[in-house]
């Protein structure tokens, strides 16, 4: 499920959306490892939007780099809606970016469970508005291996930045 033309393409998308509106993007990633900044920076000229990327596999990085609260992490688990919205909030406001995506999920091929088979992955996206910050959030469980896992999340992550910009609903991502 690698599909490195269809990761080239969304990024180059996302690119051109982000270069046309003046916005910056920053990442917050623990399951995917830091491919989406990795597929995002693929393109030249990225650093005309692209911020930084924080790599938060572990709680206490989710704590120390982007302020995701030790208790959200304990009541609701790293993999969780709640955890996904602060991941994104968080490195939105620590990387002083205008969109942001997180992503924290269960690729496999242990660590599920009967709640959260392998193959579940939230998503959140933190935008900056005239009202303050906006977040939302998703999951989705993904077929297949490690790797396929997290090339689907990698394509929704950046649909869901596509679809933020465009003003399209998350809900068609």
């Amino acid at each position: 499920m690698h599909d490195e033309q269809a990761l080239t393409r969304r990024s180059t998308e996302l690119g051109s959306y982000l270069l046309e509106a003046g916005l910056s993007v920053t990442t917050a990633e623990s399951c995917t490892g830091g491919w989406i900044a990795k597929v995002i920076t693929d393109i030249a000229g990225s650093s005309a939007y692209f911020q930084r990327g924080f790599v938060t596999y572990s709680n206490d990085a989710k704590h120390s780099m982007i302020g995701v609260s030790e208790q959200s992490l304990s009541a609701f688990g790293a993999v969780s809606e709640a955890v996904v919205r602060e991941m994104a909030a968080g490195a939105l406001d620590t990387a002083d970016a205008d969109l942001a995506v997180s992503v924290s999920g269960i690729a496999g091929p242990d660590g599920g469970s009967d709640e959260k088979p392998v193959g579940t992955v939230w998503f959140g996206w933190a935008w900056r508005e005239k009202t303050g910050i906006k977040t939302a959030a998703r999951s989705w469980c993904f077929p297949g291996d490690r790797n396929a896992v997290r090339c689907q999340a990698v394509l929704k992550g950046l649909d869901g930045l596509i679809a933020i910009l465009t003003k399209k609903s998350l809900d068609t991502v």
